[in-house]
């Protein structure tokens, strides 16, 4: 029976993150991911740029590799506000499986775990592969493993392993795009002159190339300076009032005239998301075709092939971290995270979407991670309270649990040998 120290399901960000490290670390990993492709979040929901988080964060060494990797190819930038989060996605996928090569992690795409045995100090699982277009010794067979990580978004390992789980609460979700052909300098001329707020709207000059961002809610609450644009084009029937709901938009790292979009927010889901979401997306390039300038011969160059899921399900983990932690900065004895990113609730009605602002650093502990003693969560699904998730399901904070919990698995492994 072929054996591993560490079986990780699911290649997103947490899942990658946490492969890397343990195969550099020394242990022998086998990475398990349902897509023909590695990154999850960032390259199959377009989630670009991952956000910033605090100046002190621990577990960074992978979002370091990755951002000076993709740096030498174009493909990532550190943009004005300091923020070296700013990925190409499409080079991401490269990037990814080629720092897999390097740790030596073993990877398995287009698969996922059956069948899973549960033993004192080992699981034995079963995968299979819908498609076999490539025959893997490793499908099929029982493959033991010391250790279990949950990096699924959605814990489905720890669903067939029937563990308990923290209340369900929902936000809504995106179906993300990005159009190509743009006159990025001219939008960046219109956009700056008419939103002279810089804590929505900024632009500057990487390389020689004009990188911006901008946003508008349907919120009451805000001054935002594109109301009278999309309220202009929903009196013209360009768009619906829900197409309106968030708006928000970035350059591309390496690609100088395609912007990411971090909309439609579906708000009102009452068939098929994805087919809403794709007739959001149509009507929305035409509305940035008409309505603003710099876009007149853009095309929908991109969109999604996963929804951008804000929370699922969340494991009972030894720890449930909560709320009140977070907004107190209580200190832990193992961080695996250090962040200061805002409590960033989304809601599906107008006013009722929360940024909390957090006064001081928080950290979670490594014991929200551990569902049990050989079987452990990262991700959007760890061991946290609805308000806590909010503020730890960025990019950079998944990367470092996926870290911190591969440093300390092999550090694990370690003191049993050193034992032995």
């Amino acid at each position: 029976m072929r054996k591993y120290d560490l079986i990780i399901a699911g290649g997103g960000t947490a899942g990658c993150a946490c492969a890397y490290t343990a195969g550099k670390l020394g242990l022998k990993v086998l990475l398990i991911e349902k897509n023909s492709f590695l990154g999850g979040s960032i390259t199959s929901s377009l989630v670009i740029p991952a956000m910033k988080t605090s100046e002190n964060a621990i577990n960074t060494e992978f979002f370091n590799k990755l951002y000076s990797e993709l740096e030498t190819l174009g493909g990532a930038i550190t943009y004005i506000d300091g923020n070296k989060g700013w990925f190409n996605p499409e080079l991401t996928k490269i990037i990814l499986d080629k720092l897999m090569l390097e740790a030596h992690v073993d990877v398995l795409f287009e698969s996922n775990i059956q069948k899973i045995e549960e033993n004192l100090s080992s699981y034995i699982v079963t995968i299979v592969n819908d498609k076999i277009v490539v025959l893997n010794e490793l499908l099929l067979s029982p493959i033991e493993t010391k250790y279990l990580v949950d990096a699924t978004g959605d814990a489905k390992i720890c669903q067939k392993l029937n563990c308990e789980f923290l209340e369900k609460k929902s936000q809504p979700v995106n179906l993300r795009f990005v159009m190509s052909g743009v006159n990025v300098e001219k939008f960046s001329d219109w956009i700056m002159e008419l939103d002279k707020d810089r804590n929505v709207t900024t632009s500057c000059i990487v390389d020689g190339k004009t990188y911006l961002s901008t946003a508008y809610t349907w919120d009451e609450g805000g001054n935002w300076a594109l109301r009278p644009v999309f309220k202009q084009a929903i009196e013209d029937g360009a768009i619906t009032e829900l197409d309106s709901n968030y708006f928000q938009l970035f350059s591309i790292a390496g690609t100088p005239d395609s912007i990411a979009f971090n909309c439609p927010r579906l708000v009102d889901i009452t068939s098929n998301p994805y087919i809403e979401g794709r007739l959001s997306i149509l009507r929305l390039s035409k509305f940035c075709n008409k309505y603003l300038p710099g876009f007149e011969n853009a095309y929908i160059s991109s969109i999604a092939s996963s929804l951008g899921v804000r929370v699922s399900n969340r494991v009972k983990g030894k720890y449930i971290y909560t709320a009140e932690d977070l907004r107190s900065g209580r200190r832990f004895d193992n961080p695996v995270v250090v962040s200061n990113y805002p409590i960033d609730v989304h809601s599906d009605k107008k006013d009722s979407s929360t940024l909390e602002k957090v006064y001081q650093e928080y950290q979670l502990p490594l014991e929200s991670l551990m569902v049990k003693e050989n079987l452990f969560v990262i991700g959007r699904c760890i061991s946290a309270d609805f308000e806590a998730q909010a503020a730890l399901r960025i990019i950079p904070s998944c990367f470092s649990m996926g870290e911190g919990l591969a440093k300390f698995l092999a550090s694990s492994i370690t003191d049993i040998v050193t034992n032995l």
